[in-house]
């Protein structure tokens, strides 16, 4: 049972692969594998092979189309075609009864080479004449098979010594099995028997692959007839041929003869059609090209054996679309599928592509009894420039504004019927004439093809008014050969320019002059005039300052003269690098009005008007000579040559300078001033001394040097007492001083005392004062309570007393707005002072109501506003006795100068008495 089902896989396996692979035929194009479609090719050839007569075709795959692919052999007596035919180099003399050959296939381009074996088996003829049926070609394979259905592989022969086995004297020519064969199986092939079966019981087998290896069981042989069968149909294109081997041994398993090679090759029938590599190619062509100009190959492969007409696949053309202009535009090599132009006439500008339709049959072409399939070719037709650009009109015009540059004056638009957005199609333009100065550029639009004269540099309506250009237009491609430019592809461009109003323009900007510093006022400088370029506007140009930092200049609103308001002073702060810079405007009177601007740069010349000043201002030296001296130096505002070398000197009045005091020169802007006298009494001095300066003329200043005479220790520095007593103080002034600052502190910090004393008095009396101690009428301030009956409209709820204190607590100090007494530290609210004053209440009620006016926690209606807490136990007495209708001596005219809130009160109580 297990056998059985063992024999049942192996028979199904192979039927079941071969479905799947047509399947995938159907469905998934496998991954292209370069190479050759067999490992080992077998022929079977004559003794004599004529020159060139065909012997084999194998096919070969690069995945590329095969182009450049070369074959080549280890023999010089056999060629290969490109196709893959083999023929014979010459005429060749078989030298036994098989030759095996090693193929090789070369691409130059990838480098690649792959290999095949190629058997020639020379087919013996038959001795006997055999009888073939009718309308049955006799392969060479078969004429073994005419004689006998035995086979005799280990025959005996006789001798005179008896008999003798000879080993492997002849081949065993090879069974062939047509494909699909429809059965019955299992279907006999050839019966193996040995000579010896007549003395001995023999068994026989076969081994290799369709035996006892995969695919298992295809062929099986009777063990005792030795009748060997095939038990199923074959297929050319699953395998081509089998390689068995013929066992015959006795009973005991004991071999009897050698094992004898046995080939099966299956005979190939038309059962494939052509399948091409793609259904849909494409090709290109450029329009104009010549008869034969190659354009694509197709390929197609048949799985038939290639050798055979089953094989052996022929092209041609089946429809061509369109028809134009002519219905034969090309033409197809029949064998190797090379697509080549046949006629003239290919523009791509009347038709831009073909489709072609390729049919592809085996059996050499033959429509009749092969099979055929079809695949599209797509031929586009590429575009050559066979066209020049051509201007749509001979002229065109434009106008531009003077002064302005990136303006397109005209758009230039050219027609070309070549590719659209290619190099043959895109427009380039020139300027050939007109514009020497190179005014003019003109760029390509992108999308339209159109040029656009555009304006790079500026243009003067006053040097030229208008422009007549010449412009050529080419594309970025060169022509094709034999093509000539257009007489349309040139065109005049005329350009206008308007005229604009220019501003105003000065000649020489910055404009540098030169004078002396110190010149009076009104002196004419110089004529700062601008120039206006509009020469055919006769327009006015007036001047006026733009900045004049020190206001020094004037300028004449008419001519341009600039004259001077005030001295030029070269040692004021507006100079720089003794420049005085300032700027004018020129303004015309044009529509609309333009102006320009001009800075006049003023270089001073130095005089010299600055006298020199003696440096320091102060010193100190010791009371007795040769211990210090001290060292001067000037300062001059001038610059040179009137400033140093300087001269030092002590004025002769009052006599005692030069008496005491001494002036050592030691360069032209360094002295030293030193004491004459053995001894000098401490204190300050002050010592005249005459600084004159280089200048021409020179100038000279009497300048004051303090000098403090001290006591000095052996350093010759100062000590704190002489320093003291060189200040001119005694020890009782000292004192003396020092007495005055600490009552002065003293008085100070009673101040201090008794102001906080005052201010805590302050804070800890009474608002309000009992009325018994007080003579005066007096208005109590208790409340606002609102706006009376007629302000109904309020929460009552706010007047309760709030179960938590907590936003009491919180509250920013400051004035209150809740109904309760005040938790915590009491804000401090303004006080009314003790002696009343008219304005003392106003301000006092204005400055609560400004405060509850800002309050944002306020509602917006009239609510509880308290102004002050008056503390428990108030000294106020009961309100209940007062009397608004009592009367008194009571002036009351002071309630009108409290202001609008109490003009009602003081009409009541300071009108006087009613009529």
């Amino acid at each position: 049972m297990r056998t059985g089902s063992r024999v049942l896989l192996v028979l199904l396996l192979p039927v079941w692969g071969s479905a799947a692979a047509h399947n995938g035929d159907l469905t998934v194009r496998p991954t292209c594998k370069p190479g050759f479609s067999e490992e080992d090719y077998t022929a079977f050839v004559s003794q004599n092979i004529m020159e060139g007569q065909k012997l084999l075709k194998v096919k070969f795959n690069n995945c590329a189309g095969n182009k450049g692919v070369r074959y080549e052999t280890n023999s010089l007596d056999f060629k290969v075609r490109a196709d893959g035919t083999m023929y014979a180099a010459h005429q060749v003399q078989m030298p036994s009864k098989q030759l095996i050959l090693m193929l090789t296939a070369w691409d130059p381009e990838t480098l690649g080479r792959w290999e095949a074996i190629v058997r020639f088996l020379v087919a013996e003829k038959s001795q006997h004449n055999g009888h073939k049926p009718k309308g049955r070609k006799t392969m060479p394979g078969e004429l073994a098979q005419q004689q006998s259905d035995t086979l005799l592989p280990w025959r005996q022969h006789q001798s005179a010594n008896g008999l003798r086995r000879q080993k492997r004297d002849w081949v065993i020519p090879p069974i062939n099995v047509p494909e699909n064969s429809r059965g019955p199986f299992p279907q006999q092939l050839v019966r193996i028997r040995s000579d010896k079966d007549k003395e001995i019981h023999i068994r026989y087998s076969i081994t290799g692959v369709g035996a006892d290896q995969p695919p298992m069981e295809v062929f099986s042989i009777d063990p005792v007839s030795g009748r060997m069968y095939v038990t199923r149909p074959m297929d050319r294109e699953e395998r081509a041929s089998y390689h068995l081997r013929a066992h015959a041994v006795d009973m005991n398993g004991n071999k009897v003869e050698n094992p004898i090679d046995l080939y099966i090759y299956v005979i190939d029938m038309n059962d494939n059609r052509p399948e091409f590599i793609n259904q849909v190619y494409n090709g290109s062509v450029d329009e104009g090209s010549k008869p034969g100009t190659y354009v694509m190959t197709v390929t197609a492969n048949d799985a038939d054996d290639s050798t055979t007409a089953n094989g052996m696949v022929r092209y041609r053309i089946v429809t061509q679309t369109p028809q134009s202009p002519s219905q034969n535009m090309f033409t197809i090599n029949s064998e190797t599928g090379d697509i080549v132009t046949v006629a003239a006439g290919l523009d791509r500008e009347k038709v831009q592509q073909y489709i072609v339709i390729v049919q592809a049959t085996d059996m050499e072409g033959n429509l009749n009894y092969g099979l055929s399939n079809t695949a599209t070719a797509i031929i586009t037709v590429t575009d050559v420039n066979d066209n020049p650009p051509e201007f749509t009109t001979s002229t065109y015009s434009g106008e531009v504004p003077e002064n302005r540059v990136e303006v397109v004056v005209a758009n230039l638009t050219v027609m070309d019927r070549d590719q659209p957005h290619s190099p043959n199609w895109n427009a380039v333009y020139r300027i050939i004439s007109g514009d020497p100065s190179g005014h003019f550029t003109i760029r390509t639009d992108p999308v339209t093809n159109e040029g656009m004269v555009t304006v790079v540099k500026a243009v003067d309506y006053e040097m030229n008014r208008a422009f007549m250009l010449t412009v050529m237009v080419s594309n970025q491609a060169p022509l094709a050969s034999g093509i000539q430019m257009s007489f349309q592809s040139t065109a005049g461009v005329t350009i206008s320019v308007t005229d604009v109003n220019e501003a105003p323009y000065f000649p020489t900007n910055h404009k540098l002059i030169r004078l002396e510093e110190g010149v009076p006022t009104g002196t004419v400088l110089t004529t700062f005039s601008a120039v206006d370029p509009d020469r055919f506007m006769q327009q006015a140009v007036r001047y006026s300052k733009l900045s004049d930092p020190a206001n020094w200049l004037n300028i004449n609103a008419t001519n341009g003269q600039i004259t001077t308001a005030a001295v030029l002073d070269r040692e004021s702060d507006y100079i720089k690098n003794n420049v005085y810079e300032a700027t004018f405007l020129a303004a015309d009177n044009g529509i609309p009005p333009a102006s320009g601007t001009g800075t006049l740069q003023i270089y001073l010349i130095d005089i010299n008007d600055n006298a020199p000043e003696l440096l320091p201002k102060e010193a100190q030296i010791c009371e007795k000579p040769n211990l210090n001296v001290i060292n001067i130096t000037a300062a001059d505002a001038d610059i040179d040559p009137n400033v140093g070398p300087f001269v030092f000197e002590l004025p002769s009045v009052p006599s005692a300078v030069r008496k005491n005091w001494t002036i050592t020169r030691l360069n032209g802007d360094y002295a030293q001033l030193s004491l004459r006298i053995m001894y000098l009494e401490a204190g300050v001095y002050d010592v005249p001394i005459i600084v004159t300066d280089s200048g021409n003329p020179p100038l000279y200043n009497t300048c004051i040097i303090k000098v403090k005479v001290c006591p000095c220790d052996e350093n010759g520095d100062c000590t704190t007492i002489g320093a003291v007593a060189a200040a001119g103080l005694g020890t009782g002034a000292i004192i003396a001083i020092l007495i005055c600052i600490i009552i002065l502190l003293t008085m100070v910090l009673l101040f201090v005392v008794w102001m906080k004393r005052r201010e805590k008095e302050r804070h800890t009396k009474q608002l309000l004062i009992d009325p018994e101690d007080d003579v005066r009428d007096n208005i109590l301030k208790y409340d606002e309570e609102g706006g009376g009956e007629e302000d109904q409209d309020y929460d009552l709820s706010q007047l309760q007393q709030p179960e938590t204190m907590d936003h009491v607590l919180n509250k920013t100090p400051g004035v209150r707005r809740v109904d309760e007494r005040p938790i915590g530290a009491e804000p401090q609210y303004p006080i009314r002072p003790v002696i009343p004053h008219p304005g003392d209440i106003g301000d006092f009620i204005n400055e609560g109501l400004r405060a509850a006016d800002n309050d944002p926690t306020a509602p917006p209606y009239d609510s509880l506003l308290v102004f002050d807490y008056e503390g428990s136990g108030s000294t106020a007495g009961s309100v209940s006795s007062l009397n608004s209708s009592s009367s008194g001596d009571q002036d009351y005219d002071y309630l009108n100068d409290w202001g609008p809130r109490f003009k009602k009160l003081a009409d009541m109580y300071g009108g006087g008495e009613e009529d």
